[in-house]
């Protein structure tokens, strides 16, 4: 039926003198009238006539089918070829169910859609045919020097292209720059239509001299050379011609036009050959195209700005020459004027991505933080694109190391705490990231935190992370940074027993060890444990073993080297570092009775003895402390002594360290009271001569019975753990982004044609 359908329709278009030859053809053959195309009458052979044959007169039909017959051929035809129906003309609907198509406008569409292959395959042909013939003409046209005579042939090939009369002279005398316009305005478009175009493309000489002509001097040549070369720059065979023909250099030179189309079409075209050129990126650093589009950034047309902060993102991604150059040139600054000011979403996401890439420059890092760029990237965090969302909290956990002490993050910290409920890993990481920076030596971010709810949703977070430490290390670091030296240290430590995160925070010590996470629940603990509401809970959930075994295998570890000059290290982690925080932990522990005992119990005395050696001096501190708590009790002072802990002790008294040595002290006074007199002068004459000397009041405070308070000692804790850098994230090698190697955004495209229409 279709074909038959087809065959109507190719009939049905031939002229009205054809018809009637066709008809008369047709007569002549074993039928004994025509077909009904022409004149409307039923096709019937004369041997099937019978008296109950139907007849129907040609003329003035008046029955149903003899106007479904009458139709017929313009049903097919108004179907296929609609545009030859005449106004106002419709031929009989013969669709009696709205539901079922009937077979004609089942063929309409496919139809349609061939019969515009057709027309195209044979413009393609012709529009290929006239751009070969075309091409050697105006490549010489396009290099012409001084002043040229352009023949009539040469007049009659422009007739052909532009269709341009100029008169019925034989030749005309053009100027250099007349020609050059004139031809360059013949190329333009012949560019337009896709065969041509691929013709000039194949042309190395022609797009050599569209190159040389975009820097003729004169701005509409430009123009139009400029828009010729972003056309072909849309087909990789383009913009291998391009950059072959030395096209970049140009390119780049046309980004300080006074023309805006010239500034667009040169923008537009370096972005996909960036894209999608090899060897184009270091072409285009190599013409010092980064000093000429960072100014760029100052224009205000929000689609000319989106294209160019991509070409900045793919110029500076992996090269930190290319950073420093955007540094050099004022670009933090203006790309975070462009976060702060515009709400364009392409704009803010291309933008967010080139400070995504500086951002792990230590160079440009404090640029951007001091620019605003913390409060600026803050604004976007609430908004509906997800992509925009994600590059702002990469950038902003990147960032964060170095705005420890920005101010004007209160509403940055809230959103942040609000945002540790995503379930979303990514937003997760990124969020706990930045809190646990932004809190590390800051006590006004701190109490803000806290009072936000922020201890509650971290903890929560821990619990929801699980396994997953890329959530649980900044989560726990933030949470040691908000239980300790800030007003609601206190509060801080409370609320994590008070919402279960004790027993959730010691299993992380458990094994397989990752160490980062050690050390920062660690830390942690020995905060919980300041608050003495704290001191059961953690050994009823078992920290003291786990802090134990750790504190064993890191000096097993530490041994194995036995050197300072060469540390152990483990996941990124110094083992010196956990032995110190396990045996400050275990220090603060001790101070209540129950766990002093459960300590003393599992022989860890002779390793805390063994620990005064270390060349570490906070190591010594922390051993001396804990020495001095376990002390108290007098078998575990009978059993320091007899480690032979006197000695090293004797040596610690003349530290230059204050809290080494007020430990030391306070240890050798409880174990000399059970000695024999002259035992206990020599050492008070030791402490009188070395220690205390110069001060009394202090050996008056050894001397008594009361356990030292190390709430009195210097806490550097948040100097011990400083804030996270970031130096590897993304956009330098962060698998988590995948957005790295993602194709410019189609619908991005930028045709300065819709904004500067062509006179063509």
């Amino acid at each position: 039926m279709y074909y038959a359908l087809v065959l109507f329709a190719c009939v049905s278009v031939v002229s009205d003198s054809d018809g009637a030859v066709k008809v008369a053809e047709w007569q002549h053959t074993y039928y004994s009238s025509d077909s009904g195309i022409q004149s409307g009458a039923t096709t019937v052979r004369e041997e099937d006539e019978t008296e109950n044959s139907k007849k129907y007169p040609t003329e003035n039909p008046t029955d149903l089918d003899g106007q479904y017959t009458l139709t017929r051929a313009q049903r097919v035809r108004a179907a296929m070829f609609p545009e030859t129906l005449v106004e106002g003309e419709s031929p009989l609907p013969t669709q009696t169910d709205s539901d079922q198509q009937t077979n004609v406008q089942r063929l309409a569409e496919p139809s349609q859609l061939l019969k515009t292959a057709i027309v195209h395959l044979i413009n393609y042909q012709d529009d290929a045919e006239l751009a070969t013939r075309a091409v050697p003409e105006l490549t010489k046209l396009l290099a012409d020097e001084d002043q040229v005579e352009v023949s009539r042939e040469d007049l009659t090939l422009w007739y052909q292209i532009k269709m341009i009369s100029t008169g019925d002279s034989f030749s005309v005398l053009y100027s250099e720059q007349v020609v050059v316009n004139k031809a360059a305005l013949i190329v333009n478009q012949l560019t337009r239509k896709e065969a041509s175009r691929r013709v000039l493309m194949q042309s190395p000489q022609m797009v050599a001299a569209v190159v040389r002509a975009l820097q003729a001097g004169d701005l509409e040549t430009s123009r139009c050379a400029a828009s010729v070369l972003h056309s072909l720059s849309h087909q990789r065979e383009g913009l291998l011609a391009i950059f072959k023909s030395g096209g970049i250099p140009a390119l780049v030179r046309m980004l300080s036009s006074p023309m805006e189309s010239v500034l667009f079409y040169s923008i537009t075209t370096l972005h996909n050959l960036l894209l999608h050129q090899e060897g184009a990126k270091m072409a285009v650093r190599l013409a010092d195209g980064l000093q000429r589009m960072v100014p760029l950034l100052k224009k205000t047309n929000p689609k000319f700005l989106a294209i160019t902060t991509d070409c900045l993102q793919l110029l500076s991604y992996g090269n930190q020459e290319s950073k420093l150059i955007i540094l050099a040139n004022g670009g933090p600054e203006s790309l975070v004027f462009i976060m702060r000011n515009y709400n364009y979403e392409k704009l803010l996401w291309t933008t967010s991505r080139v400070l995504k890439v500086l951002s792990v420059c230590p160079s440009n890092k404090p640029a951007i933080v001091d620019a605003g760029g913390m409060q600026a990237l803050g604004q976007h965090l609430t908004g509906s694109s997800q992509r925009l969302v994600q590059n702002c909290l990469w950038t902003l956990r990147n960032l964060s190391d170095a705005a420890t002490k920005q101010e004007g993050l209160d509403g940055l910290l809230q959103i942040l705490v609000t945002q540790l409920g995503s379930d979303d890993l990514n937003m997760l990481t990124c969020a706990t990231g930045i809190l646990s920076n932004l809190t590390c030596n800051n006590a006004r971010n701190k109490a803000l935190v806290c009072q936000s709810g922020g201890v509650e949703a971290l903890i929560h977070a821990v619990l929801r992370a699980g396994q997953k430490e890329d959530v649980c290390e900044p989560a726990v670091c933030a949470l040691r940074h908000l239980t300790s030296r800030h007003a609601h240290a206190e509060l801080a430590q409370n609320a994590v027993r008070l919402h279960y995160g004790i027993p959730a925070i010691t299993k992380l010590l458990g094994q397989p060890y990752y160490w980062p996470v050690v050390k920062a629940t660690v830390g942690l603990i020995r905060n919980l444990a300041l608050c003495p509401a704290n001191q059961a809970p953690l050994r009823e959930a078992g920290a003291i073993p786990r802090l134990v075994n750790l504190l064993l295998k890191a000096h097993q570890d530490t041994q194995r080297l036995g050197s300072s000059a060469q540390q152990t290290y483990q996941d990124g982690v110094r083992m010196e570092e956990i032995v110190e925080g396990c045996t400050g932990a275990l220090h603060i522990l001790a101070r209540d009775p129950i766990n002093r005992g459960e300590i003393a119990s599992m022989q860890t005395i002779p390793l805390f003895v063994q620990l005064l050696y270390s060349y570490v001096e906070n190591v010594k501190r922390v051993s001396a402390g804990v020495l001095c708590e376990l002390a108290l009790d007098k078998q575990s002072a009978e059993l320091i002594d007899a480690e032979g802990a006197s000695a090293p002790l004797m040596e610690l008294l003349h530290s230059p360290n204050e809290g080494i040595a007020t430990y030391a002290a306070a240890v050798l006074f409880r174990i000399s009271e059970d000695k024999s007199s002259d035992y206990r002068k020599r050492v008070s004459v030791e402490l009188t001569h070395s220690l205390f000397k110069h001060d009394p009041a202090a050996w008056e405070m050894a001397h008594s019975t009361i356990p030292l308070d190390p709430g009195y000692m210097p806490d550097d804790l948040d100097a011990a753990y400083p804030p996270y850098g970031y130096p590897d994230l993304p956009m330098d090698g962060l698998p988590l982004d995948p957005e790295i190697h993602e194709q410019f955004m189609p619908e991005m495209t930028f045709d300065p044609r819709q904004v500067y229409p062509e006179p063509l």
